[in-house]
């Protein structure tokens, strides 16, 4: 029988509920990136498909929306789709595979959801009518390509 004044250690396990009675979250595999790379090869793709005045915004800290946004322009409603499918399809060779895709070309506006990053697409006009760089002015510009 144990001393009811002895202190007792107790070991965790990853089985069963925390101590506040919600389930434990799943452990991130080796294989996660940081949302950082993933928005920065996002970059590299968009470029390959001749965006314009590409953006990336790191929103750590700012909402639980998403981590990062890119932001940039394609010059016709061809291109709007030209980016966004490179994206895709870049990022499903590297295993990341998007969890929506919103908007379309002939919107002039294309959105695409991969969790943590946010990548919006748009035309010039659009991109000045919703300056999402203006309302979400207080994230760091983490980079820039004109």
């Amino acid at each position: 029988m144990t001393d009811p004044a002895e202190p007792t250690t107790a070991t965790t396990t990853d089985q069963g509920p925390r101590p506040d009675g919600l389930p434990k979250r799943a452990k991130p595999s080796p294989s996660e990136r940081p949302p950082l790379d993933i928005a920065r090869r996002i970059v590299e793709l968009a470029e390959d498909k001749k965006a314009a005045d590409i953006v990336l915004l790191d929103l750590t800290g700012l909402t639980t929306l998403a981590d990062a946004f890119v932001i940039c322009s394609g010059g016709s409603e061809r291109q709007l789709g030209a980016i966004a499918d490179g994206i895709i399809e870049g990022m499903r060779d590297e295993k990341v595979r998007p969890i929506g895709r919103e908007g379309a070309a002939t919107s002039h506006w294309v959105l695409l959801d991969f969790g943590a990053v946010v990548v919006h697409i748009f035309t010039p006009p659009e991109r000045d009518y919703y300056s999402l760089e203006k309302h979400w002015s207080e994230a760091k510009t983490v980079l820039r390509v004109q």
